[in-house]
């Protein structure tokens, strides 16, 4: 069976959700180049792997050769002191970029992140439209990635779908979980979508499957076509039995759809 690309890269690959994608990209190309700063333990059937720090550039530049497309879901990926999310997700982005544009890549999937407009309100409905409001370090640097990819698209015709993806574990375990759950197999799906959809241009979407009560409102990437199978209706019963009251408008976790990485900011003050 012929596949999309012959060659495309993924980054992060040693993360914890690179590790889940990595069984499922074959099908994207001839040949899955697999990249972290961390061991990535040895290479299967159809794989190249390849240890890079996105802070170095010239790392970054060899990295890149000979891809077709990328999947970039390197950096760092919680909320920390700036310094490491400066030079992973900041420094690196734009040497990432760099590279795309030098070597004539023209597309990337960007694993952008629902903390861009984690200071939204959970009573709020959020669409691509809306102005970023990120709720930390990690956030605005996501922020950044998104603008940093929509000035390659207007002055170089680099195409990127930027993915503000959920929380994507097995299962959903609390009211904003339920809210923000993404599956493996859906996740999966929209990567194929935003890989093969034949014109992007610079589209920001969101990572959800078709959850009750979601949060986001992906009516502005619809051309996609991404159709989410699964819900965390499922884990539904099992949540609100065992949670106290998801709606204590003093406890800031609950009042922003930030969640818990509202905790490592600044003290909240109404």
């Amino acid at each position: 069976m012929t596949k999309p690309f012959k060659r495309i890269l993924m980054t992060g690959a040693a993360g914890g959700l690179g590790q889940r994608l990595r069984p499922h990209l074959g099908q994207f190309a001839d040949i899955v180049r697999l990249a972290d700063i961390a061991d990535l333990g040895p290479a299967g059937p159809g794989e190249e792997t390849v240890r890079c720090d996105l802070a170095e550039r010239d790392q970054v530049l060899a990295m890149c050769e000979g891809v077709d497309a990328i999947l970039h879901f390197g950096g760092v990926s919680t909320e920390v002191e700036f310094a490491p999310i400066m030079q992973a997700n900041i420094l690196g982005m734009a040497n990432l970029y760099e590279a795309v544009h030098k070597l004539g890549i023209r597309r990337v999937v960007f694993a952008s992140s629902n903390h861009t407009m984690g200071m939204y309100k959970t009573t709020d409905t959020v669409d691509a439209t809306m102005p970023p409001r990120a709720d930390g370090y990690y956030g605005l640097s996501k922020v950044f990635g998104e603008s940093l990819s929509r000035y390659y698209w207007d002055r170089f015709g680099i195409e990127t779908v930027c993915i503000r993806i959920g929380y994507c574990f097995p299962e959903a375990t609390n009211h904003r979980q339920l809210a923000t759950w993404l599956s493996l197999d859906d996740l999966v799906q929209l990567l194929r979508r935003s890989l093969l959809t034949p014109r992007v241009g610079h589209t920001v979407t969101f990572g959800i499957s078709d959850n009750d009560g979601k949060w986001w409102d992906a009516r502005h990437s619809r051309f996609l076509g991404y159709a989410p199978k699964d819900s965390s209706a499922q884990f539904a019963d099992q949540v609100y039995a065992g949670q106290v009251d998801w709606r204590d408008p003093d406890d800031i976790t609950l009042v922003y759809q930030g969640g818990v990485f509202l905790n490592n900011g600044p003290k909240y003050k109404p």
